[in-house]
């Protein structure tokens, strides 16, 4: 299972997690894998160029873990259009929990 965890300080994400596999199909046919990788990877590199934002990120080297943090001070626009990015990449993966919840769970901490 695919679980996002998303942590908060007052109300604003401060950074995510994402880890494990979804196993929802043989490997390069798992489409809730893929789904989840392609929303994450575009919001991450949307937030850095649109944003031009370095984030702190740590991968898996055999895939299945994805942390990022953001940066801790951000001037309030741009602190505005990264949350909103973020905000939208979450909506997009509960798009996906809703319809494959047994391979994906998105926690807010």
């Amino acid at each position: 299972m695919i679980r996002v965890t998303v942590f908060r300080a007052d109300k604003q994400i401060t950074s995510l997690e994402l880890s494990g596999h979804a196993d929802s199909g043989p490997y390069g046919y798992d489409l809730v894998c893929a789904g989840v990788s392609a929303v994450s990877i575009g919001a991450v590199n949307a937030v850095m160029e649109l944003c031009e934002t370095n984030l702190e990120i740590e991968q898996g080297g055999e895939g299945g873990y994805l942390h990022v943090k953001l940066p801790e001070q951000l001037e309030p626009e741009i602190m505005g259009k990264v949350q909103l990015l973020f905000e939208g990449m979450i909506i997009s993966l509960k798009s996906i929990e809703l319809e494959y919840s047994e391979f994906i769970k998105i926690v807010n901490k």
